[in-house]
């Protein structure tokens, strides 16, 4: 028995140093990986190379530069070109430093274009000209034009179309067509011209030029003008107390009130335009007498007869005899 005993307790004694061993082999294990992460450096972030050269990019800024405001980000829809000459003419005043140029131009790219800026080799930009031509020939394809001179032959002057709306109408397309041929396009405006009297003075002065058109046709606008203003200070040719007065009106559709086989040919409604009853019988003008006198628009014929009437009794009476 006590034997035994003596054997359990050995065997719970081993278990006991065999939980502990596997403890401390756990915590120093803990430990030395603990050590491992506090020993690798943390990751960065991902950063794209700069298209830009060193040269470009050491540049010190102007404290007092700022960006122009109205230009439009080039999202890789229209004339690259365009673009490029919008920028170089709102930076003209500003700088034409190759380094803050091609910084400046890389804000007012948005989209596709920005995608491709961001995609450059790294230092593979060392010049504003070399930017701008790496730009305008990758979105060459982008320069899409939606109308030509053709188009211009398709706009003319509405029937009551002044000339001046025709005229700012016709130049705002023009405006849109690139390397519109002047000649083309004085042509096409006075092709387009409504007949009358202006087309045939034009006939005869024969301008050659675009300016000489703008001269005659500004001659033409004030006519306009003046007529406009002419007619909106004409008085009506009749007042509107002569216009005939239509306050009371027959009713659209006649009642039938009365079999039209049995009716009294002898009484004649005014109202109604029918046989049947007398005017002064007719209940339906009465009441709408009545209405018409509470609103007020009788008034001026209530009036007339009053006065009449008085003017007949203040006439002296002569007996026969």
């Amino acid at each position: 028995m006590a034997e035994l005993l003596a054997a359990m307790q050995n065997d719970g004694d081993r278990k006991i140093d065999s939980k502990r061993t596997n403890a401390e082999q756990h915590e120093e294990h803990q430990s030395e990986s603990n050590a491992k992460t506090a020993e690798t450096p943390p990751k960065s972030g991902r950063r794209r190379a700069n298209p830009f050269s060193e040269e470009i990019m050491s540049y010190k800024m102007p404290q007092n530069f700022t960006l122009p405001m109205t230009l439009t980000p080039y999202k890789g829809i229209g004339d690259p070109k365009v673009h490029v000459t919008k920028f170089e003419s709102m930076m003209f005043l500003n700088s034409d430093c190759d380094p803050i140029l091609c910084r400046s131009f890389s804000t007012f790219l948005d989209g596709a274009t920005l995608l491709w800026f961001s995609n450059l080799p790294a230092g593979s930009i060392t010049s504003f000209d070399e930017f701008a031509k790496m730009f305008i020939n990758h979105f060459a394809a982008s320069k899409i034009y939606v109308r030509d001179s053709d188009y211009l032959s398709t706009i003319k002057q509405g029937p009551h179309e002044s000339l001046k709306d025709y005229m700012t109408r016709f130049t705002t397309a023009a405006m849109e067509i690139p390397d519109l041929n002047p000649e083309v396009q004085l042509h096409t405006i006075k092709s387009g011209l409504r007949p009358g009297k202006f087309p045939k003075a034009i006939v005869v002065a024969k301008p050659k030029t675009l300016e000489e058109f703008r001269d005659k046709a500004t001659g033409q606008i004030e006519i306009e003008k003046l007529r406009e203003t002419q007619r909106s200070k004409k008085l009506p040719s009749r007042k509107d107390d002569d216009k005939p007065s239509r306050l009371i009106k027959p009713p659209v559709k006649a009642g039938t009130y009365q079999d039209q086989k049995y009716i009294d040919k002898g009484k004649y409604c005014a109202f109604h335009q029918k046989f049947g009853h007398t005017t002064d019988e007719c209940v339906a003008a009465k009441d709408l007498l009545e209405r018409l006198v509470r609103q007020g628009l009788l008034d001026k014929y209530i009036g007339s007869k009053s006065h009449k009437e008085t003017a007949d009794a203040s006439k002296p009476k002569y007996s026969s005899d």
